[in-house]
Order: C-alpha cells, then sequence, then structure tokens
C-alpha cells in the first residue's frame, strides 16, 4: 500500500502534468543530441536518430526497472513525435559550428535538471524507497546522455575525469526530491528549485570546470589530456 507521502506526491503531479514534464526532459534532450549530431556531421537519419536515443534512453530504462510496462516511449506517440520535431528544428535552425559546443551543454544542463527529478518521483510513486528512487532519478537524467555519447563515438561525459562535473548535479537534484519526499514538503515550487539547483549546479561546473577527484596517489600510463 502506497504511503501519505505518495498519496500527496499524486495529488501535486497528475499524469498529465507528469506527462507535461517528461516531454519538457525529451524534448531539451533531444535537442542536446540532435546538436551533437549536427557537430559530428550525421546525415539527417543519424541526427533523428541520436536525437530519439537521448531523448528516450533514460526514461526508457526507468520504466523498465520500475515496472511501467510497456514504456511510454512505446505508448505515447508524443514521446516518439517530440525527438523529431527536435531533429528538425536542428536541422533547419542549428546554431552556427563554433557555437554548437555551448548550446549542446545548455540543453544537455536542463535536461539534466528536468530527468533527475521527473525519474525520481515516478520511481518513488511506482514503490520505490527514496534512495533507490534517487538512484533512478540518477539513472533516468544521465542513461539518455550516455547512449549519446556512445553513439557519437565518444566516451561518455559521465566516465571522464576531464570533464566538468555532470553526475553530481543530477545527484544533487535526486536527493533534493526524495529529502523532500521523507520530510513531506515536496510540492511545485520545491520541485522546482531542485531542477533548478541541478541546471545551475552543471552550468557552474562548466563554466569554472569543476571535476570530481581522482584515487589518491593514483599512478596512470595514459596521457592527460585537457578538454
Amino acid at each position: 500500500m502506497l504511503g501519505k507521502n505518495v498519496r500527496v506526491l499524486q495529488q501535486l503531479f497528475s499524469p498529465s502534468v507528469l506527462h507535461v514534464l517528461d516531454l519538457m526532459g525529451i524534448f531539451v534532450f533531444a535537442i542536446s543530441g540532435a546538436l551533437l549530431a549536427v557537430r559530428k556531421n550525421f546525415d539527417v537519419f543519424g541526427i533523428a536518430v541520436l536525437a530519439e536515443v537521448t531523448a528516450l534512453g533514460g526514461g526508457l530504462f526507468r520504466d523498465l526497472v520500475i515496472g511501467a510496462v510497456p514504456p511510454a516511449a512505446f505508448t505515447d506517440l508524443g514521446y516518439f513525435v517530440t525527438p523529431l520535431f527536435a531533429a528538425a528544428l536542428v536541422i533547419f535552425l542549428h546554431p552556427h559550428v563554433e557555437r554548437i559546443q555551448v548550446a549542446v551543454n545548455v540543453f544537455d544542463a536542463a535536461g539534466l535538471g528536468l530527468f533527475c527529478v521527473v525519474g525520481t518521483t515516478k520511481a518513488y510513486d511506482y514503490g520505490l524507497g527514496l534512495t533507490a528512487s534517487a538512484c533512478l532519478g540518477l539513472a533516468t537524467a544521465v542513461g539518455g546522455g550516455v547512449l549519446r555519447d556512445v553513439l557519437a563515438n565518444e566516451v561518455p561525459s559521465l566516465l571522464r575525469w576531464d570533464r566538468d562535473l555532470y553526475a553530481v548535479p543530477a545527484i544533487v537534484g535526486a536527493t533534493m526530491v526524495a529529502l523532500c519526499i521523507r520530510y513531506d514538503v515536496l510540492n511545485a515550487m520545491t520541485s522546482s528549485f531542485a531542477v533548478v539547483t541541478a541546471f545551475v549546479l552543471r552550468l557552474l561546473a562548466m563554466r569554472y570546470h569543476w571535476r570530481a577527484p581522482r584515487a589518491w596517489h593514483r599512478r596512470s600510463t595514459v596521457r592527460e589530456e585537457e578538454q
């Protein structure tokens, strides 16, 4: 039986609201994937594929884990069409080449903030504990980006020491949502604050090149390359 917090959660986030939040996250992640495809000189089909994978990868993983099957990506036409719309916009209206990387990072940060909150919320709504929900919120946020980088023949930013903090902002956002649920203070304002916090942390990490520490007294033969 679902507890009090979940009943409140369902009142705050109706299925229609959750659907809108999902589509918002899908759109910004699709923009991110499509822009990277343009920078990699992919053709129109490649741009569409990378947009779809980036947008739906994390949510698909989330739905499979929580048992929301068939996943929304296969039952809601909007989930499939939204990335195609984003890809079409990028194909015709993408920034100048020298500005593409900045645009990719900004859109990716926005998607990161939205998905870590929506992922955590939905996972808890399906009966997962707070810790598991936060972890799944993280997976929802970074899963599409990991698939995007792999398909674009890049080491995922999530795993690279020479990339600015990527997973940490999502962890912070997901943890904030879990704590709000724990103390029964989750509402539109606190959830929006979690989104903005994760988004701003990611932007600050890119601006000031914040990076996670590596192993103490490490020994490596890998040549260190800056961005």
